[in-house]
């Protein structure tokens, strides 16, 4: 099985197309249909449904993908392990991330990123729910939830404690909570997923149930309601360090009740092999990361 003709299997399930594989490979059409249909050949099974304007993976290929990603990946890591000074991130990161950090703290890391890894390709998913990057395919998952056990390998990538903020506008009109019974008096703006909200007390966590006129299924939304004033909000402290710091938005702390300190974690399937473009991402997310606390201090 020729590592060459997973590069191109691969790049046929990104780009949904024959023609479109070629294109980014920079090679003819026919070649790409006949180095898919001879690794269909050998593995005896077929890859893809195939019609004039696309194909797409048939179960069996759907299965195989995660086999290609790693075998495609350990090449990878081991041009990498040996000979450094020449490894470049190259190929398709494929990654999910929650939709504020994603926008806030990915996209404009990228730019950089990309022009100098040229021949780097990114495709971002934003969504705030677990995804099975197995399942799909991914590279990597950024979490800001606490993590579940599973057989997934978790890096720390900094600290994200969970915050109750409010636009200034919000806390001049109701006050500024004092305590955790002063939030019955208070709008709070409701993210779907996280109905009661959780406080460490004495040691132990506690989860209150608070109430609102604003609830929405998005992170996004929850951030843009406090900025406009519409109640206080949940959210991390990578959510909202840029409306912290612009004073957008304020930070509340409570005299009785602290909130839940979380992370932010990079998650990979559990695979030996590390591609070199999961750890160029990584390591520049981290020194990004790094240098806005700096700059805010």
């Amino acid at each position: 099985m020729l590592i060459s003709d997973l590069r191109i299997f691969q790049a046929v399930v990104s780009t949904g197309s024959l023609s479109a594989a070629a294109r980014q490979l920079d090679v003819l059409p026919m070649q790409v249909s006949r180095r898919v249909a001879a690794l269909e050949e050998e593995l005896g099974v077929r890859l893809f449904h195939r019609t004039t304007r696309s194909v797409s993976l048939t179960s069996e290929g759907d299965l195989f993908l995660p086999y290609a990603n790693t075998m495609t990946d350990a090449e990878d890591s081991a041009r990498s392990e040996l000979m450094p000074s020449a490894a470049k991130a190259q190929g398709v990161l494929r990654m999910t991330a929650p939709s504020v950090f994603g926008k806030s703290i990915v996209v404009p890391l990228l730019s950089r990123l990309l022009e100098t890894h040229p021949d780097l390709r990114v495709e971002l998913d934003f969504s705030d729910k677990v995804v099975d990057i197995v399942g799909q395919g991914l590279d990597l998952a950024l979490r800001l939830a606490p993590l579940s056990d599973s057989e997934l390998v978790a890096r720390r990538i900094a600290h994200n404690p969970r915050v109750i903020c409010a636009s200034p506008d919000y806390l001049d009109r109701y006050g500024t909570p004092k305590t955790l019974d002063d939030l019955d008096a208070h709008h709070c703006i409701l993210l779907q997923a996280v109905l009661r909200w959780p406080f460490i007390i004495n040691g132990e966590m506690k989860r209150k149930r608070v109430f609102g006129r604003v609830s929405t299924s998005s992170v996004d939304a929850v951030r843009t309601a406090a900025t406009e004033g519409l109640g206080l909000a949940m959210l991390t402290s990578w959510d909202v360090i840029q409306q912290v710091r612009n004073g957008t938005l304020v930070l509340i702390e409570l005299n009785d009740a602290k909130m839940e300190d979380l992370s932010v974690w990079a998650v990979t399937p559990s695979r030996r092999f590390t591609p070199t473009r999961v750890k160029v991402f990584l390591n520049a997310l981290e020194e990004e990361m790094d240098n806005i606390i700096k700059s805010g201090s």
